[in-house]
């Protein structure tokens, strides 16, 4: 029986969880709440960073605050890489998912410290924090179960109810505390969170046996050395980097963010471009990474309009819309739990769809169907800005309606990506492509976080006009081209 991971690398046998091992409650926990820190601080932060100072808020215009969450996000995925490679090389994945999240939980409290600097030298620990523990507690998900076991798609289901989870729940603690109290204790509550969830992983840890426990493809002697050194090199000329930009008067917020989005796409486009030169690809390998191409661009295209739901549409939800309800003003960010609790009811629903439909309907167009709904959620927000044109409030249904729409998308698109990444990828970079993946949310992250700067620019419902059109055109282009598509695929569905 083939398997993920040697037999000794996975728990004993014991007590069981609903069928599973007892070591998925530890991970499911872990998770929930390192999602519960993360979308917790990520639904106030664009209106902590737009608030006025004299309202303890970061004093920044919304164009600027908008490019700082999309570089942000940007970051946050950008970091799995690396995070993929110390736990294969270095610490292990038992070991990278605690120091990712002990520094998480130092980010975050950071963050509550109430002086200016604070909020941007914690969300630098947080990314690296996120880019250790994010990756590598999915890989020890799987190191629970034999590669065909039935229950292994179960497991992850249940793993993955707990992201969901825990992006439920974050937002109206942390929405009421932030936006109620104070900035600052609402990030301090993330951190709390965090470290529930750091504590948990020590004390369960007895159930984990060896997953996790050792580097896959450990670095040994000289070769050790030699990557730490280069690790510190980097670290040397980052430094370096800072230094000058500081003495030039050029280290500012702006200036970051800008080189944080071309970071993003220069470490995209070299990572393509050193795997479709490869000359040990096959001719089919390299067949399927160019349709690998387009499928990532419509990816990166998506996430370029969706994670603007906790910047530009948070700060609609702020400003445009009326949330009284019988005398109470709930808090603007408590819409951000709209999404997930979307996604838990959604999630089964069209997983037996795309099961019932099968090969009928290709991926390139499971991912137009995507892009159109991601486009005509943005033609609804131009609706709703139209309707709160003059000062008007608007009902925070038009919010939920557009969540719903986005939701639908990212059923039809996220799930058939992962699924069509392990498919397409080449023998020789299996393991790296899941890597890959998470960048086209980086990539769309970032520019997005660019693009997002034109809301504070334009007219908000030309804007959300102007790009809604943009994706549903770019939906109808790729079923157009989806033979072409799916003939690279070269047989993959």
């Amino acid at each position: 029986m083939s398997s993920d991971a040697p037999v000794a690398r996975r728990p004993p046998a014991g007590r069981t969880f609903f069928g599973h091992p007892r070591a998925l409650v530890t991970l499911f926990l872990t998770e929930m709440w390192e999602r519960f820190s993360f979308y917790g601080m990520r639904a106030i932060l664009v209106l902590y960073l737009t608030a006025a100072v004299a309202d303890d808020g970061g004093g920044l215009r919304q164009s600027t605050a908008v490019a700082v969450y999309g570089a942000y996000n940007a970051m946050v995925y950008l970091m799995a890489l690396p995070g993929g490679w110390v736990a294969d090389r270095l610490l292990g994945a038992r070991r990278s998912v605690l120091w990712g999240g002990v520094i998480i939980a130092c980010g975050h409290y950071v963050m509550a410290v109430p002086v200016g600097w604070s909020v941007f030298a914690g969300m630098a620990l947080i990314v690296v924090g996120t880019g250790l523990l994010k990756p590598n507690i999915s890989t020890m998900v799987g190191d629970l179960y034999d590669r065909d076991s039935p229950r292994r798609d179960a497991g992850f289901s249940l793993f993955y109810m707990g992201i969901n989870l825990g992006g439920f729940v974050a937002p109206l603690v942390t929405g009421f505390l932030g936006e109620r109290i104070n900035w600052h204790l609402g990030f301090a509550v993330a951190a709390v969170g965090m470290t529930f969830g750091v504590i948990q992983y020590v004390i369960g840890g007895r159930h984990l046996g060896d997953a996790g426990a050792r580097p896959a493809d450990p670095l040994l002697g000289a070769d050790r050395r030699r990557a730490l050194t280069r690790f510190g090199v980097a670290a040397g000329g980052l430094a370096v980097l800072l230094a000058a930009l500081a003495a030039a008067g050029l280290f500012t917020v702006d200036t970051m963010v800008n080189l944080l989005t071309a970071t993003t796409v220069l470490v995209t486009v070299g990572y393509f471009t050193r795997i479709l030169t490869d000359r040990e690809l096959s001719g089919t390998e390299r067949s399927r990474m160019k349709a690998y191409v387009w499928l990532f661009v419509f990816a990166a295209s998506f996430w370029l309009i969706y994670d603007q739901a906790g910047s530009v549409l948070n700060i609609f939800a702020a400003d445009r819309t009326d949330r009284d309800v019988f005398g109470f003003t709930f808090p603007a960010s408590w819409l951000q739990s709209v999404n997930p609790i979307l996604i838990i009811i959604g999630a089964p629903l069209f997983a037996w769809l795309w099961l019932r439909l099968g090969h009928r309907v290709s991926t390139p167009v499971k991912f137009s169907v995507g892009l159109v709904l991601n486009g005509l959620s943005f033609v609804l927000m131009a609706a709703a800005a139209q309707a709160a044109v003059g000062g008007d409030l608007v009902s925070p249904w038009w919010l939920v309606a557009v969540f719903a729409i986005q939701v639908a998308g990212e059923l039809s698109l996220s799930p058939v990506g992962l699924s069509a990444t392990t498919k397409l990828a080449p023998v020789k970079y299996a393991s790296q492509m899941m890597g890959l993946w998470f960048l086209s949310t980086a990539v769309g992250d970032a520019i997005g976080g660019q693009v997002a700067r034109l809301a504070e620019a334009w007219p908000e419902p030309t804007y959300f006009l102007i790009f809604g059109a943009a994706s549903v055109l770019l939906g109808l282009g790729a079923v157009m081209f989806a033979r072409q598509i799916r003939r690279l695929m070269a047989g993959i569905h």
